[in-house]
């Protein structure tokens, strides 16, 4: 079985610098290939401008289904949504919405990630990026939300009918 071209960004200044473990990204990873997506780790800094230029570089890659996890906050140096919203050209409420739902019935402050979710073009067509949080519970909600919706969406990207 062909597995669907993805990535996972892990956007965290401690875990660039070497200073903390990045256990969200590979766990997105892992979860992802459990629904068909073979998704590579990139480690980078938190800020809006290397958002973008990773979620560009994943894109122009070639990946149809992108996880961002980190810098979804209210820090300052939170500013993942920010870096996404420069490459998306729909955005889909819905998703972001239930993901922020589905983490506060056990996290309260789940709400306040500021994660978006939607479409933006890239080498292979039409992909689908969804911003998680830092957490691995935050990364198992979003993925939760994300992995039903990835077949649907990706023939939707393609043309299909409804």
């Amino acid at each position: 079985m062909d597995l669907t071209p993805g990535a996972v960004i892990t956007v965290s200044d401690r875990c660039s610098r070497g200073e903390a473990e990045d256990r969200s990204g590979p766990l997105a990873a892992k979860l992802l290939a459990e629904a068909g997506v073979r998704a590579e780790v990139v480690v980078i800094p938190d800020g809006a401008g290397s958002v973008t230029v990773a979620l560009r570089e994943a894109l122009a890659a070639g990946a149809r289904v992108v996880v961002t996890t980190g810098g979804t906050g209210v820090t300052p140096r939170d500013r993942t949504p920010e870096g996404t919203a420069e490459v998306l050209q729909q955005v889909l409420p819905g998703v972001a919405e239930v993901i922020r739902a589905r983490g506060a019935r056990t996290v309260p402050t789940a709400v306040l990630s500021r994660g978006l979710a939607g479409i933006a073009t890239g080498a292979a067509g039409k992909a689908v990026v969804v911003n998680a949080p830092g957490s691995t519970g935050g990364v198992r909600d979003a993925l939760a939300v994300l992995t039903p919706l990835i077949g649907h969406l990706l023939n939707q990207l393609d043309g299909g009918d409804h």
